[in-house]
């Protein structure tokens, strides 16, 4: 039996080695930081080996073994070294291998997970990869449908903006030039300058607004507001409008429990679903809203009498500046209402739909309580 003073001998001088041959492992790893994972892992199987070599040379030295003993436990050592290097290649392949498959996939332009099997790291790797494309792709799919919406906004802004200001200029020029000289006549160019420039003033808002809500910079200041207030305020807003044009207008709340809403933004999309239905409802018929709460969201319903939406045209009645057939569509005039509201709806976490229903379309914004 060894003397436990020479067994702590042995203890430390085996650990001296140890750690000498560990050090150089270190040094070894870190000169191959940059290299493959196989040539690392036989660095490792290798340091394993030489560890184990040094202490039994530590046991030689102390003349704790003989020839004999020493020459059997180095054979059973260097088979078994062998044997974990041989391991070590083969881990080291497969983890290449493997490795390699998950880059040719990420390389491809539709990312897909290997078929292989893959070791638990690299198949989590390659399941964040997926979810990452995934992001990557709705993130450019939104990025051309705001381009897209661009290029119309620009196309309408060309078009409806070019009309009001030809008139100005050229009322502008009659009056300059005393072309006009009669009174009256004066007096109606000056009233329908007017009135196109707070055309064009709504115009400039709704952009402002619409650029707010496309770069993110809408700011709602919400507060507690009833829900019969909201549609009391829409429907006072649009009067009279609906009274000039023979429409007949109703309101109507069922449960006036209150909503965490910014008042001022929501009246406004709510007033600009309020206004399109009325301007595509024909004279004598009627624009109703009501509001309920119901599944914990609260509803506002305008239902119109505009004869309904083309089925094409209702994924696309919120688009920016889009316009379908001016005779029913209720998208058809709005220009930047539709998409003004749906903006500002969205912003509250809440959403907003149409539906062809009865003698017209039904609008419904849905809004967490």
């Amino acid at each position: 039996m060894i003397p436990f003073e020479d067994l702590l001998w042995v203890v430390f001088y085996a650990a001296l080695a140890a750690f000498a041959v560990a050090a150089v492992a270190l040094a070894a790893l870190h000169a191959l930081r940059g290299r493959s994972v196989a040539t690392q892992l036989v660095v490792v199987g290798a340091a394993t080996v030489l560890a184990t070599i040094s202490g039994i040379l530590v046991i030689s030295f102390m003349m704790l073994l003989n020839d004999h003993d020493r020459s059997v436990v180095l054979a059973v050592v260097t088979s078994a070294g062998l044997v974990a290097m041989a391991v070590s290649v083969l881990l080291g392949r497969r983890l290449v291998a493997a490795n390699r498959t998950l880059v040719e996939a990420v390389r491809a332009d539709r990312f897909r997970p290997p078929a292989a099997h893959l070791p638990a790291e690299l198949a989590e790797l390659s399941r964040e990869l997926e979810a990452a494309y995934d992001r990557l792709a709705a993130a450019h799919e939104r990025e051309q449908a705001l381009e897209a919406s661009r290029r119309e906004l620009v196309a309408w802004v060309s078009h409806d903006l070019r009309t009001p200001l030809a008139g100005l200029r050229a009322m502008a020029e009659a009056l300059e030039d005393e072309v006009v000289a009669d009174e009256e006549t004066t007096r109606r160019y000056h009233g329908r300058i007017r009135v196109e420039v707070e055309r064009l003033t709504e115009m400039v808002d709704d952009l402002f607004e619409l650029s707010r809500i496309h770069a993110g910079a809408l700011r709602l200041s919400r507060e507690r507001v009833g829900l019969a207030d909201l549609v009391a305020e829409a429907v006072a807003g649009a009067e009279a409008l609906a009274r000039a044009k023979g429409v007949r207008l109703r309101g109507d709340v069922r449960e006036g429990l209150p909503v965490q809403v910014d008042a001022g933004e929501l009246g406004r999309a709510l007033r600009n679903l309020v206004v399109n239905a009325i301007r595509h409802t024909p004279s004598d018929g009627a624009v109703e809203i009501t509001g309920e709460v119901r599944e914990g969201e609260a509803r506002v319903t305008v239902a119109d009498a505009c004869g309904g939406i083309p089925e094409g045209d209702l994924p696309r009645v919120f688009d920016v500046a889009f316009r379908g057939e001016a005779a029913r569509t209720p998208g058809g005039g709005a220009g930047l209402g539709l998409a003004i509201a749906r903006g500002i709806v969205e912003a509250h976490a809440g959403k907003i739909g149409v539906a062809n229903t009865g003698p017209g379309c039904r609008f419904e914004v849905r809004l967490p309580c």
